[in-house]
């Protein structure tokens, strides 16, 4: 029987399987792949971010191995949002649906207030990366966020020594605000908001008035981690692809 492709595209932090601990199950269902971005390998060197290759990655996951018809459903989170928009931008005929989970889609919004103040607070650790240890970095980023949120929202501590990897990473990844965004025309969206941080709900009332449905659920940053915000994103999945099948009959 033939199924239908998800693909799962991870934001920064854990990457693969490990990134979507909730969704595994949906494999039973789907023709489930779970990405790993340019630069995340669990034993080569972490390289800079690359928006671009990023994007190449999600269409080949999308383009079909023989055995099926090209195409997918596509979920992102956080900073994997970019890499996902711009593969429906470039190739809106393999991207069924998009799934936004808390997506950091800085650049569309960065003339509105939220995310013009994330900026400012940001951009000048961002100017100096290359000029600091990958611990420093990490150290002062932890302590920006902090200074954004609340003690328990600021999930990142400093690293151990096993975290290293994870710091350097971390420091060459591109301020999101860099990439090269646009609208996508004519794909189902749904964008999963956690309701605890500003800055992702103006991106998604941002998408929503361009025609996404937004759904919030708690959860924090990884809403996609709760039974509810597991619940939501199949639920929508599951409805697109009736909806296109129906058509396609």
């Amino acid at each position: 029987m033939f199924k239908q492709r998800v693909v799962f595209v991870h934001g920064a932090g854990s990457f693969g399987a490990a990134a979507w601990p909730k969704q595994h199950g949906m494999a039973l269902r789907y023709d489930a792949l779970f990405l790993r971005r340019h630069g995340y390998d669990p034993v080569a060197e972490p390289l800079e971010t690359n928006f671009t290759v990023d994007a190449g990655v999600v269409l080949s996951a999308l383009a079909g191995d023989g055995r099926g018809v090209a195409g997918g459903h596509v979920v992102a989170h956080s900073h994997g949002a970019i890499a996902a928009m711009m593969a429906a931008v470039e190739r809106p005929d393999l991207v069924h649906s998009l799934t936004l989970v808390e997506p950091a889609c800085l650049s569309l919004t960065a003339e509105l207030p939220a995310t013009a103040a994330h900026r400012a607070l940001m951009q000048p650790l961002f100017d100096v990366r290359h000029h600091l240890s990958d611990e420093d970095f990490h150290r002062e980023f932890v302590l920006r966020i902090s200074a954004a949120q609340t003690p328990a929202q600021a999930t990142l501590g400093a690293p151990s020594p096993e975290d290293q990897r994870e710091a350097r990473r971390l420091r060459l990844q591109a301020p999101a605000w860099e990439a090269p965004l646009q609208i996508v025309p004519g794909v189902p969206t749904l964008v999963l908001t956690g309701g605890w941080e500003p800055l992702y709900e103006e991106i998604a009332e941002y998408l929503r008035e361009t025609g996404a449905v937004h759904r919030t659920t708690p959860g924090g940053h990884r809403p996609q981690d709760s039974a509810e915000g597991d619940r939501l994103i199949r639920e929508f999945i599951a409805d697109v692809g009736r909806h296109q099948h129906a058509q396609a009959s």
